[in-house]
């Protein structure tokens, strides 16, 4: 294969970046690819333009935007989707019942390749800027190769919490590297944490640069945390096949990794460093405030005042995030007559675990929908939805109800979990002090006008095995609905475990055994089309008799498992054991798919038990 046919094309289609990504510069009128190498990597905006050709594949048709975005991080015990359909392959990809052909992801266009696709496109740039970018003199062509190795370490830890061990291609490709085996994922790990201690250096803090103002760019506090993220996987347990074993079809044991650079010592000490580096650098926000700026796009800004470090950059009428994880609404003004969100949300029993003080609780767990005629009714005990994200706190509006794009900026990471992650990682080394000093802002900002009740719990942890078992659950109220609950759960070694114990809660909710033996069943509300005023009666703690005034009922809204027609609803016992139909703990990874493994030329073979073509 020719590279520099290679080189063209992948340039070629990087001036795309300027129409799909949200950044404000567009190309000159010269294509890039009618330049040669040197040119490009010689020249800011043109090697910038291939920096940004990297994240233009996120938007990509069954890239990130609306495959592997939709689809990855479900099911968890606070997590899921709301659709229980046992054929149907979104129900299988969720509940761990997905199959190699799967047709919703065994695409020859589809999130593997898609990913390589942007893999090739970073190495390609790698390589030019360390040619001809003279970035030891250049501090800004430093940066792009310090954003550029960023992505690609993004990436390649979203490959590996995905598939497991994967090809590990860190240089473009020629006619000898075209095909390629997996790789024992430690081999990524390191690269990738190697890559970002090398490209922390020359990242700019958030509100530094130009760049690094907007949240759609990389910038220091953000590789910092990813560095922490990605150590905690690699010093965490997993399902692996026997070292000698990968791509042969081996099942593999959970386990964490036998290579003694990426033990927790070693790692989380870098990962500490790091982390305390970046603490101060940002700010956390108000945390219903800052939901809703992330309905109206005011998440762009990055700087010490703010809390959103990294965003996928979809422009304003791409991405469907909301489209997916939205507060169900059916048809209504608000999504312009169509039917959106509410695909997937909260497990039923997940708003019952926070305290009542806790303001996470009633932004992030929502029981309505909205009608098409724009009023408020409860959507059922089985389905709960995403409050963070609303179409009636979006204000912008950039598609019709023909078009599936809404403009939401998924949030890759944000300040709370640089501070949860430097509690988690400090606790392990042996410092609880340290520990709840990190942790006491997020527990203190959830509880706004009630921080004294966020201190006194913070004080009263007292052991290393209470605070693990603190941020276990903290991490589950902060960060419901933004994915990152399965990866803690597998790198906790809890994957399973967890994941029954939500079963075994919602078989108690639905008979009403304790803790849920106070409520009657029943439920009441009113009819409004104000969500500010929209009331459920009969959740909360001493409700149980029917309040005065002008309420609607919905009888046995708990309890009843089966409609007027007999028809299975609600909280029944498929329902609930469906969370996973196969053992979470062998695919907690998604298998290769068909089409990427026969395109392979035999280099390929899925393991964890997964078929073969």
């Amino acid at each position: 294969m020719d590279m520099k046919k290679i080189f063209a094309y992948i340039l070629g289609i990087a001036a795309a970046a300027a129409l799909t990504v949200s950044c404000d510069r567009f190309l000159d009128t010269e294509s890039p690819s009618t330049y040669e190498q040197s040119t490009v990597f010689s020249n800011y905006g043109l090697a910038e333009n291939a920096v940004l050709g990297v994240s233009e594949i996120f938007a990509e048709n069954n890239s990130y935007r609306n495959r592997f975005l939709m689809y990855y991080g479900f099911n968890t015990d606070i997590e899921w989707y709301n659709t229980f359909k046992p054929t149907e392959v979104k129900t299988q990809v969720s509940n761990y019942a997905i199959a190699p052909n799967n047709s919703e992801l065994n695409l020859k266009d589809g999130p593997f390749p898609r990913m390589y696709q942007a893999i090739e496109r970073a190495n390609l740039a790698i390589e030019g800027l360390q040619a001809y970018g003279d970035v030891e003199n250049k501090p800004d062509m430093a940066y792009l190769l310090a954003e550029v190795k960023t992505l690609r370490a993004m990436i390649y830890y979203d490959l590996v919490k995905t598939w497991g061990d994967v090809p590990a291609r860190f240089s473009s490709v020629s006619g000898e590297t075209i095909y390629m085996a997996k790789s024992n994922r430690d081999v990524i790990f390191k690269q990738i944490l190697n890559d970002l201690d090398e490209a922390i250096p020359h990242l700019p803090n958030p509100g530094e640069t130009a760049a690094t103002s907007r949240t759609d760019r990389v910038n220091k506090v953000f590789a910092e945390g990813l560095f922490a993220r990605i150590a905690l996987a690699a010093a965490g347990k997993a399902q692996r096949p026997a070292d000698d074993a990968i791509g042969t079809g081996d099942v593999g044991t959970n386990r964490v990794s036998s290579d003694p650079d990426l033990t927790v010592d070693k790692l989380y000490r870098r990962a500490l460093t790091h982390l305390e580096n970046a603490i101060g650098k940002a700010s956390l926000e108000d945390f219903e405030q800052y939901w809703r700026n992330f309905n109206n796009f005011d998440n762009m800004t990055a700087g010490p005042a703010f809390e959103t470090l990294y965003v996928i950059p979809f422009s304003d009428s791409r991405g469907r995030w909301n489209y997916a994880f939205a507060v169900r609404s059916d048809g209504s003004s608000y999504t312009n007559g169509a039917s959106r969100g509410g695909d997937t949300g909260p497990v039923p029993t997940f708003w019952f675990q926070y305290d009542e003080q806790d303001v996470r609780r009633d932004i992030t767990c929502v029981n309505w929908k909205i009608n098409a005629d724009d009023t408020f009714e409860p959507a059922g005990i089985a389905k709960w939805y995403f409050g963070k994200y609303r179409y009636d706190w979006m204000v912008k509006h950039p598609y019709d109800g023909n078009q599936t794009e809404d403009g939401a900026k998924p949030v890759v990471m944000r300040y709370a979990d640089i501070l949860l992650m430097a509690a988690e990682i400090a606790n392990e080394l042996g410092d609880l002090n340290a520990a709840k000093g990190y942790f006491r802002p997020v527990r203190e900002r959830a509880f706004k006008g009630h921080e004294e009740a966020a201190e006194t719990y913070v004080n009263g942890i007292s052991s290393k095995e209470a605070m693990f078992n603190a941020i276990v659950d903290e991490r589950a109220f902060e960060f419901c609905g933004e994915m990152l609950r399965k990866g803690d759960l597998i790198r906790w070694g809890l994957l399973k475990s967890k994941m029954d114990e939500a079963k075994a809660e919602m078989f108690k909710l639905r008979d009403l055994k304790a803790p849920y033996d106070y409520m009657s069943g029943d439920i009441y509300f009113q009819i409004t089309d104000d969500p500010s005023e929209f009331t459920i009666y009969g959740l909360h703690r001493g409700e149980t008799l029917k309040p005065s005034g002008d309420w609607e009922k919905k009888g046995e809204y708990i309890t009843k498992t089966v409609d007027n027609k007999g028809v299975e609803t609600g909280l029944y016992d498929d329902r609930i054991n469906g969370i996973y139909m196969a053992d979470p703990e062998q695919h907690m990874f998604w298998p290769i798919f068909f089409d990427s493994i026969t395109n392979s030329q035999g280099y390929l073979q899925n393991d964890y038990g997964y078929d073969n073509p």
